[in-house]
């Protein structure tokens, strides 16, 4: 398993210039490494989008390096609200993925919260240990990220136990063969989704959760 070092992941509300070089810029001499950037647009908006917070999040950004605190600095310059956690990044499916550009796929983030009627260690086992597997088997997911919350760092972000990443073929915004990796079998595609909702209701994401569907960024920074 590819574990990553400590991130700070935030969700942003009322965001301008994410994607200008001054962020990344101002992030790099904060001691940033590394930023990755989901924007929810217009070439994801076909695709299903649930929201538990108060309103839909508008873009996800992963920042590695530097101290948390300088980073929500930055990220408040940009964003009238922010809600962020640290995390430790596990990458079941990690592929070697562009840089500075859009990557050629849906990038689908979910926020998941563990339901009262597990424990924290039931739910992360049945998430980590049972669940992974069966959503790498059942979807025609090429990227999968498991961001598991060390602390939350607002007021907002408390109650969210893991953000998770899945990335998926770009026609699978409006295909669901194509989310799916059925190759247009109704059957298939059947036995597919009624594996994989039963594996998302084991562990309580069938509802108490965001999903935002995005378009993905990555930018190396400070080199």
């Amino acid at each position: 398993m590819n574990e990553q070092p400590t991130q700070v992941i935030a969700a942003l509300w009322d965001v301008d210039g994410l994607l200008e070089c001054d962020i990344r810029d101002s992030l790099a001499r904060r001691g940033a490494t590394r930023l990755q950037v989901n924007i929810s647009d217009d070439i994801v908006r076909g695709a299903m989008r649930i929201t538990h917070f108060e309103r839909p999040i508008e873009a996800v950004v992963s920042v590695a390096g530097g101290e948390a605190e300088a980073v929500l600095d930055e990220l408040r310059a940009i964003a009238g609200t922010i809600a962020a956690w640290e995390v430790v990044r596990r990458a079941p499916l990690d592929p070697t993925l562009p840089t500075g550009e859009r990557i050629d796929a849906l990038a689908n983030i979910a926020f998941l919260r563990h339901p009262v009627e597990l424990t924290y260690d039931q739910w992360r086992q049945r998430w980590l240990d049972d669940h992974t597997q069966v959503a790498i088997d059942t979807q025609a997911t090429f990227g999968y990220y498991q961001n598991i919350v060390s602390k939350a760092l607002t007021d907002n972000a408390l109650g969210v136990d893991a953000i998770v990443e899945e990335l998926f073929p770009i026609a699978a915004v409006d295909d669901i063969h194509a989310f799916y990796g059925s190759g247009g079998d109704k059957r298939e595609l059947n036995e597919r989704v009624t594996t994989m909702m039963a594996s998302v209701a084991r562990i309580g994401a069938d509802h108490n959760l965001d999903l935002v569907p995005t378009s993905r960024f990555d930018f190396p920074l400070g080199v």
